[in-house]
C-alpha cells in the first residue's frame, strides 16, 4: 500500500459549538487500525458552521494528525446527503474511514459508501487487524470475524464497545480548512425540535432508567423520571413504550435505538424482547423489575425485583431519599 493510502480518517460529530463525546471511543478504535497498519497516520473531519469549538477541543488531543475544516454556513444543519458529497471525494486519500454508530452515523456511512462503490462494516464492536473486525449479527446473539478487501474501509463504530480516547497532551494538530464542494442534494432543511434535559445524554451515562409497556402512560414516566434524577441517570425507554407515545424517540434503547453500556441500567416493566436487549446487554449492572416472573429480562439481568413496579419504585424512592 502506498504512504498516501496509509492513513485513517474521523469523521466528527457534533453540535457546532462542541465535540459530541461518541467521537472519542472511535479514535481509540481508529489508533487500534493505526497500531495494526504500522506508519500510518490520524486525520480528522470536521463539517459544519462556526466549529472553532470543536477545532480546539481536539487540537490538542495525541494521535491526529491533522483537522480538515469545513466551515461553511451551508453545514450549520446537517443534510446527510450534502454531507456525503463532501467527504467521498476526500476519501479517496485514505485506507479507512471511521465515525460513530450513531443515528446520525447510520444515515450518513451509507451515502458515502455508495459514492464510493465500496461497501460499509457497520456497528463494529472490535479490531482484529488492518482489514479484519468483529461486528454483531442476528440482533447481538452471535459475533461476526469480517475481512475486507475494499480498497476504503467505510465503517461506523460502536461506541460502547470502545474505551473513551483520552490521551490530551502537547499534540499540537495542523488545521487544513477546505472549500466545500457545490451542494448536490434534494433536500432541505426545515425544522428541528431538540429535547433539553439537564440529565446526562442517554449514550454516555454511567447510569440508565429505561421504561417499558408496562409502565402504562406518559404520565406514569415521571416515576421513572424521578428516579434517574435521584441517581443521576439518564432516561431510556423500549420500543414499545416509545410506540406508544410514552417518551420520545430519541430515548429508545435497542437495536434500532441506541446502543448503552452504562455502570448500571435499571429496566422497569420491560420485558426483555430482543431488540431492546440488544441496546443494552453489555452494561456492567443490569436491574430488572417486572410483575412475571417469567420474563425473559431476568435471563441477562444481574439482580431481579419481582412485583408491581408502581409499589417498588415508591419504596425505593422513599429509600434513596
Amino acid at each position: 500500500m502506498s504512504e498516501q493510502k496509509q492513513r485513517i480518517l474521523v469523521v466528527i460529530q457534533h453540535t457546532n459549538s462542541a465535540c459530541l463525546t461518541n467521537n472519542f471511543p472511535v479514535l481509540t478504535a481508529a489508533s487500534q487500525f493505526a497500531e495494526h497498519a504500522g506508519a500510518c497516520s490520524i486525520d480528522v473531519l470536521i463539517i459544519g458552521h462556526q466549529v472553532q469549538g470543536v477545532v480546539e477541543s481536539l487540537s490538542t488531543v495525541d494521535g491526529i494528525s491533522r483537522l480538515l475544516v469545513v466551515d461553511e454556513t451551508d453545514f450549520e444543519h446537517w443534510l446527510s446527503d450534502a454531507v456525503a458529497t463532501q467527504i467521498a471525494p476526500l476519501a479517496e486519500q485514505y485506507s479507512h474511514l471511521l465515525t460513530a454508530a450513531s443515528t446520525t452515523g447510520k444515515d450518513l456511512f451509507p451515502r458515502v459508501a455508495a459514492l464510493l462503490d465500496v461497501g460499509q462494516l457497520s456497528d463494529i464492536t472490535s479490531v482484529v487487524s488492518y482489514d479484519t473486525v468483529i461486528r454483531p449479527i442476528y440482533a447481538g446473539n452471535a459475533l461476526a470475524k469480517v475481512q475486507s478487501s475494499d480498497r476504503i474501509k467505510v465503517i461506523t463504530v460502536r461506541e460502547s464497545a470502545f474505551d473513551t480516547f483520552t490521551s490530551q497532551g502537547s499534540n499540537c494538530a495542523e488545521r487544513v480548512d477546505i472549500s466545500p464542494l457545490s451542494m448536490n442534494t434534494y433536500c432541505e432543511f426545515v425544522s428541528q425540535e431538540v429535547t433539553k434535559s439537564e440529565r446526562p445524554e442517554l449514550g454516555a451515562a454511567r447510569v440508565v432508567i429505561s421504561g417499558g409497556r408496562g409502565v402504562g402512560s406518559q404520565e406514569n414516566f415521571a416515576l421513572i423520571e424521578q428516579l434517574a434524577d435521584k441517581l443521576g441517570g439518564a432516561i431510556g425507554a423500549s420500543r414499545a413504550a416509545v410506540d406508544a407515545g410514552y417518551v420520545s424517540n430519541d430515548m429508545q434503547v435497542g437495536q434500532t435505538g441506541k446502543i448503552v453500556a452504562p455502570d448500571l441500567y435499571i429496566a422497569v416493566g420491560i420485558s426483555g424482547a430482543i431488540q431492546h436487549v440488544a441496546g443494552m446487554k453489555e452494561s456492567k449492572v443490569i436491574v430488572a423489575i417486572n410483575s412475571d416472573p417469567e420474563a425473559p429480562i431476568f435471563d441477562i439481568a444481574d439482580y431481579g425485583l419481582v412485583g408491581d413496579l408502581f409499589t417498588i419504585l415508591p419504596e425505593l424512592l422513599a429509600e434513596l431519599d
